[in-house]
């Protein structure tokens, strides 16, 4: 991206910065406000505050992670909150929720490379070290 672009992107970024949002709010679109749920924090399953930005928590399995903790416990919507969240503050999550820019297509992609190549094939953990993706 060329560097007047992305200037004129910090702009209107900082003309639509309210001092009044919370640190992790972002200024959403009307279409994308309805419906997403209470701005104020809420408590989830596990008995973590969501949205107080206080990422310590005795409740919270980060706080009591181990060996045994399934990371699975982690996912899900009772972890994100539908206005507070830092994920919003990215640039792509900021043009799509302010501006309705669809992120660009494909800058994950590597496209030399089968990220799938061998998915859902026995393991054969022996023979593993010998199989090659190909060039």
């Amino acid at each position: 991206m060329d560097d007047d672009k992305e200037d004129r992107r910090a702009r209107q970024r900082a003309l639509n910065d309210d001092p009044e949002l919370d640190p992790y709010e972002i200024e959403f679109l009307p279409e994308f406000r309805e419906g997403r749920g209470e701005r104020a924090p809420f408590v989830n399953e596990h008995g973590v505050i969501i949205g107080d930005h206080d990422y310590e928590s005795s409740n919270s399995p980060l706080t009591q992670w181990s060996v045994e903790t399934d990371p699975a416990i982690m996912a899900g919507e009772q972890w994100v909150h539908p206005f507070k969240d830092v994920g919003f503050l990215t640039a792509e999550n900021r043009d799509y929720f302010e501006q309705r820019i669809a992120p660009q297509a494909g800058i994950f992609m590597h496209l030399d490379k089968n990220a799938a190549y061998g998915a859902g094939e026995p393991d054969k953990s022996a023979d593993k070290a010998k199989i090659k993706q190909p060039e």
